[in-house]
């Protein structure tokens, strides 16, 4: 049933500054940001970088307060029993103007035994990028934890990282202990857990923006690495109309909106919250109570008690998120 004090939210997007960050996230998404933006984290419950809700009647309370408040009504019930009071995804739009560092990310049992924490899986889906642009995901076939420690050792890691060339719509799926590091000239959205732990491996010997040698966690990511060379990248059918599955994993699943006319969305067998991201053109969102414009970059928050979404569009793309 509709909590009526609840709509869909915006959030003010918190803007982070990074030694690889470009301009790109304020040509392309108007971000407003300064120096080299990195990323913009557009829905966050990690601790002292919680969101502040910019829309209707809410404007000003943190997602920390919604929680609170609203609990199974904004999460849905079994996301409340399943995470407590913590909000279990992150979303970030980021502009990688330079290579990120290799690195990887611990899986929940790892990340709670050493840091109080969850895991830390993603996923990408690329928004723009230079040409010949690419990622680095993954070792090349036959490495081996001695074989990567040699390399490690002689600052010849790049030699057995693999890398594929990225176009606008591929998507990703980033396990914990898969190495990778977005490269220079791509801009995506990120989907992951809550988390902000990364062990980082290699950063291409460059200072960072205080002039000093970022630190790198070899021996923290011993314990999490992987050398399995299963594929990252994921499969969908990007010509699809209207709702298109893009990736399902235990942690959240991610579709396609194609909107071109109008689309009549019924959440009512969904016990989650529901994210959009809009990754092309422009859309008008409709709700019992609410009607929320989302231009490409943005983000919505659509709380788990509103069954009925009905969304407008001539030329919509939106990341559709939710808790399975």
């Amino acid at each position: 049933m509709h909590n009526p004090s609840l709509y869909p939210l915006q959030f003010t997007p918190i803007l982070k500054e990074k030694i690889w960050g470009g301009a790109k996230l304020n040509t392309i998404f108007n971000k407003g940001g300064v120096g080299k933006l990195g990323e913009s984290w557009e829905l966050s419950g990690v601790k002292d970088n919680i969101s502040i809700v910019t829309n209707g009647a809410l404007k000003g309370k943190s997602l920390a307060d919604l929680i609170k408040t609203h609990g199974s009504d904004l999460l849905g019930e079994k996301v409340l029993k399943r995470f407590g009071g913590h909000f279990p995804l992150l979303f970030k739009f980021i502009d990688a103007s330079e290579n990120l560092s290799l690195q990887l990310h611990p899986d929940d049992a790892l990340a709670k035994a050493r840091h109080d924490s969850f895991g830390k899986t993603e996923m990408w889906y690329i928004l723009h990028t230079d040409e010949d642009a690419k990622l680095f995901i993954g070792f090349k076939k036959g490495v081996d934890q001695s074989i990567y420690a040699q390399h490690i050792s002689e600052n010849k890691l790049l030699d057995i990282i693999d890398s594929e060339t990225v176009k606008e719509g591929d998507a990703f799926f980033i396990t914990p202990g898969l190495i990778h590091a977005i490269g220079a000239g791509v801009v995506l959205a990120e989907i992951q857990q809550t988390s902000d732990i990364t062990y980082r491996v290699y950063d291409w010997d460059r200072p960072d923006l205080d002039g000093k040698m970022r630190t790198l966690h070899t021996k923290e990511a011993e314990a999490a690495i992987k050398f399995d060379t299963a594929t990252a990248k994921l499969s969908y059918n990007k010509k699809a109309e209207e709702i298109t599955p893009i990736c399902e994993s235990p942690y959240f699943k991610t579709s396609k909106i194609n909107c071109n006319g109008t689309l009549d969305i019924d959440y009512s067998g969904f016990d989650s919250f529901k994210v959009y991201m809009c990754v092309g053109g422009k859309a008008i969102v409709k709700t019992e109570q609410s009607e929320n414009e989302l231009k490409k970059g943005e983000t919505l928050l659509i709380p788990a008690c509103i069954e009925q979404v009905t969304i407008s569009s001539e030329n919509g793309e939106i990341l559709e998120v939710y808790i399975p």
